[in-house]
């Protein structure tokens, strides 16, 4: 496959049979993924399984039942790290928190969790404030092999050393030592962080609200999408978020151009934090989503 970010006029060809194929054989629709972002992962995918084409990979999508579990894995970005950006984490812990510690129960969203660092880390914050023991975190992805990882909590020892940096620049009151076991390579979160996570399968391009969140977090995910898939995914986190409820986005996206724009304040702009104002929702609550356990297979 060309390492280019051109697509061919047969390649085009080849992405859409790709996308209708994953979408009709699995229920799995990337069909409003950027474009540029999308083709590229699939070239990996050709790549990393020796399909030659990418209707070589359609043909064991379409054929083995077991491959589309690697296909999705592929096209996923579980990729994160705890505190990740820590001014963030600091304006959360300093600005977010001091105003959801006065409602009795605390709701929080992290839509596209990956690998649970972000997850972990706002239970991090959470507990500092004094605020942990009367919150729930749902932390959705549609990637089960990701949501395995993360319900887990275990990752290399490697990047405790840049996760310790990130804590304590996030204003940390502690060592994130304090927050984890090592053994060999690994290091393990303490599970008492788990306690009030709930690790489900939410995917944001077809499912609808499951609950009223006081923070929606989503950073570095609407990057990979359309236009279009863009406003419906900051539609469905305004509708989620109680009135006066806070939002979080990857410092590289925007409210700007978004429809439900007008009904957000700013909080911090180049943090990419926003407050929902008083527009009323547009989108009925739907099912709950499912807790996610190990032995789940995990669905879209």
């Amino acid at each position: 496959m060309p390492a280019s970010n051109s697509v061919s006029e047969l390649e085009q060809i080849e992405l859409d049979l790709f996308v209708q194929a994953l979408k009709r054989r699995h229920g799995h629709d990337f069909s409003q993924y950027a474009p540029a972002s999308l083709a590229r992962r699939v070239r990996q995918l050709v790549h990393d399984h020796h399909c030659g084409s990418i209707s070589g990979l359609t043909t064991r999508l379409l054929h083995e039942a077991d491959f589309v579990a690697l296909v999705v894995q592929g096209l996923s970005v579980p990729v994160s790290e705890m505190f990740r950006d820590p001014p963030v984490f600091r304006a959360l812990r300093e600005q977010v928190l001091p105003i959801l510690a006065s409602y009795p129960q605390i709701t929080i969203w992290q839509a596209g969790c990956a690998h649970g660092q972000e997850a972990y880390s706002l239970a991090i914050l959470l507990d500092e404030a004094g605020l942990y023991e009367r919150s729930h975190i749902f932390a959705t992805d549609f990637n089960p092999d990701a949501l395995r990882r993360a319900y887990e909590g275990i990752y290399p020892a490697r990047d405790a050393q840049l996760w310790s940096r990130n804590y304590q620049e996030a204003g940390g009151h502690r060592s994130l030592a304090d927050y984890y076991s090592a053994r060999y390579n690994f290091i393990k979160l303490d599970q008492r962080l788990r306690r009030n996570i709930t690790f489900a399968s939410h995917n944001l391009v077809a499912d609808k609200v499951f609950c009223e969140a006081h923070l929606v977090l989503c950073r570095n995910v609407l990057i990979y999408f359309s236009a279009p898939l863009q406003n419906r995914t900051l539609t469905l986190f305004h509708d989620s978020l109680v009135r006066g409820g806070y939002l979080c986005l990857g410092l590289r996206e925007s409210l700007d151009f978004a429809p439900v724009a007008a009904d957000f304040s700013v909080l911090d702009a180049p943090l990419r934090l926003y407050r929902r104002g008083n527009r009323p929702a547009s989108i009925e609550l739907a099912r709950t989503v499912l807790p996610f356990t190990p032995n789940d297979t995990g669905s879209s």
